[in-house]
């Protein structure tokens, strides 16, 4: 089991219609899926600089919180919030973006540094600690190997819709396995797997 059970996961985007199904904006679609996927009455509240729903999971309590204080400023909402509920950092998993992983790809990660990410630069600076979970979700890079912010703010384009559909449904399962079981579990069954969309075809194989 784990040595801290997950109480709270936050996924990072940016509020907005303009935002929604960007690049940057993975971590809240994550949110939408646990949301659809998981049993039971989840309530909804505005409050923390944040939506966030209560509710339990396996017979302890779980929160969803969409922070919507734009990116940068993510770890405001996380921190109050964790505050006021008294959950400690280890118990907090943040789900965000990662230019640095292709995509098909997630990382489960215990701890560790910002990686250049201005949300969990945010969320560090606020909890005092990099020690807290969190799961990355990839999204790539341009074809010259940069990332910008035209980038990383604009809509995915069908095929790779179609990608990180599939990318999704696999990072529910790997949060569904950590709750269920450990982090470190879920870290050995999904880090290694890269899910493709085959050329020419629409159909996803697992590699």
């Amino acid at each position: 089991m784990n040595a801290e059970r997950i109480c709270l996961i936050a996924g990072l985007g940016n509020p907005g219609t303009e935002y929604e199904g960007t690049r940057h904006n993975v971590g809240f679609a994550l949110i939408e899926k646990l949301l659809a996927k998981l049993p039971g009455n989840w309530e909804k509240i505005h409050a923390f600089n944040s939506y966030y729903w209560k509710g339990t999971y396996a017979g302890q309590r779980l929160i969803l919180q969409t922070p919507l204080t734009f990116m940068n400023l993510s770890g405001n909402a996380v921190a109050g919030l964790a505050k006021a509920e008294q959950i400690a950092p280890g118990q907090i998993m943040i789900v965000h973006d990662d230019m640095d992983l292709e995509p098909g790809r997630i990382r489960i990660r215990a701890n560790g540094s910002s990686g250049g990410h201005n949300g969990i630069k945010s969320v560090i600076e606020q909890l005092g600690t990099q020690n807290f979970p969190r799961l990355r979700i990839g999204i790539g890079k341009m074809a010259n190997g940069h990332g910008s912010a035209d980038f990383v703010l604009a809509k995915f384009e069908p095929e790779e819709q179609r990608l990180m559909d599939q990318v999704l449904a696999m990072a529910v399962d790997s949060v569904i396995l950590t709750m269920r079981r450990s982090l470190q579990m879920a870290m050995a069954q999904y880090n290694n797997k890269l899910l493709s969309i085959e050329q020419n075809s629409e159909e996803n194989t697992l590699k």
